[in-house]
């Protein structure tokens, strides 16, 4: 017979509302308290019904993280951090991958509220309008992660993309690169703000802006990039340096690079955004922009549990510093590369 919540209650010596505030982290538990009842749930491997709680109308203590695309290891990342700091106050995270496309996200969004869960994180990008319109309409708790909606009522926690394509750009001409290609991602905002920071590097350095430099792609494989990345290097004037707005952009520029014979780094540094854990294992190591991931996930976290506790209505929106990581695959251009 499952345990039940007079049976924690009766072997911890208290009340079965004292082990239902602890399970809904409700009220006032001295810590002594909490530490035993919680010992004990644990020992009697107690699972409360989350599905009569919501029938109730209660907290599922549940919440979905909606991702475009699974292959992308900075999304497991985004995971990790926002589950760890869920499970302190008593919530679990179930993830699905959109692949960007309106009718999956539609669907992934139906199928959710039917299950009841508590509120939604959506990550990066979200292309039906009418569904995200609704959610914000229906006051649906709801956080934006590694995205800005500055148009909409909706909180949201992201790196600071402009910024991170600056320096990103910055670093590579601080290196004596001038002909600077770049890989974005297109009609994403994200993309947009990193390519807005590399044009406006280019242009703060005098370098006049060449539109042949910049690629756009909807195929955020490493293939797809390995594609854009062709065309880049087999132009009649080649980059020296290529920006890939996320990593895995910059490592399909990599190995385009190694397919016609360029060597890395010297003649063709490459880096990337995000630096996932993807950045360790290429060779050479890759040069990244780092948004402070872990920051990231506790502070979308933070601002879905206020609105899913009704204790904040405030629709904030939180920029995070990015940062320079330097490894072997961006180096100083040498004399005889230069154009």
């Amino acid at each position: 017979m499952k345990p039940t919540i007079y049976d924690i209650a009766r072997e911890a010596g208290v009340s079965a509302t004292t082990v239902s505030k602890v399970i809904n982290n409700k009220g006032r538990i001295s810590e002594k308290t909490r530490k035993k009842i919680m010992e004990i749930i644990d020992k009697l491997h107690y699972q409360p019904n989350v599905l009569a709680s919501a029938m109730k109308g209660k907290s599922t203590y549940t919440i979905a993280l909606l991702i475009p695309d699974a292959a992308n290891p900075i999304y497991a990342q985004y995971l990790k951090y926002i589950e760890e700091y869920g499970q302190e106050f008593g919530f679990s995270v179930v993830m699905c991958s959109t692949g960007s496309d309106p009718e999956k996200e539609a669907k992934h969004i139906t199928l959710l509220k039917q299950k009841r869960v508590d509120g939604f994180i959506i990550a990066s990008v979200f292309k039906n309008e009418p569904v995200l319109r609704q959610l914000i309409e229906e006051e649906t708790p709801l956080v934006l992660i590694s995205l800005h909606r500055s148009e909409l009522p909706v909180g949201s926690v992201a790196g600071d993309d402009y910024l991170g394509g600056y320096i990103a750009t910055e670093h590579l001409l601080s290196l004596g690169h001038c002909r600077i290609g770049i890989i974005a991602q297109e009609e994403t905002v994200s993309g947009t703000e990193r390519v807005r920071g590399y044009e406006k590097a280019l242009i703060n350095a005098g370098i006049e802006l060449d539109k042949n430099l910049i690629r756009t792609t909807t195929d955020l494989t490493i293939e797809g990039a390995q594609l854009c990345a062709h065309e880049l290097l087999a132009s009649g004037q080649r980059p020296t340096a290529i920006f890939g707005c996320n990593d895995t952009l910059a490592i399909g520029a990599m190995l385009a690079a190694k397919e016609l014979g360029i060597k890395l780094p010297d003649e063709l540094s490459v880096i990337g955004f995000d630096n996932t854990v993807m950045c360790k294992i290429v060779e050479p190591q890759l040069s990244s922009i780092a948004i402070p991931i872990h920051e990231m996930g506790r502070q979308a976290m933070g601002l879905l549990i206020q609105q899913i506790e009704q204790k904040d209505n405030m629709k904030q929106r939180i920029s995070l510093l990015p940062e320079l990581v330097v490894r072997q695959s961006t180096t100083r251009l040498n004399d005889s590369n230069k154009i």
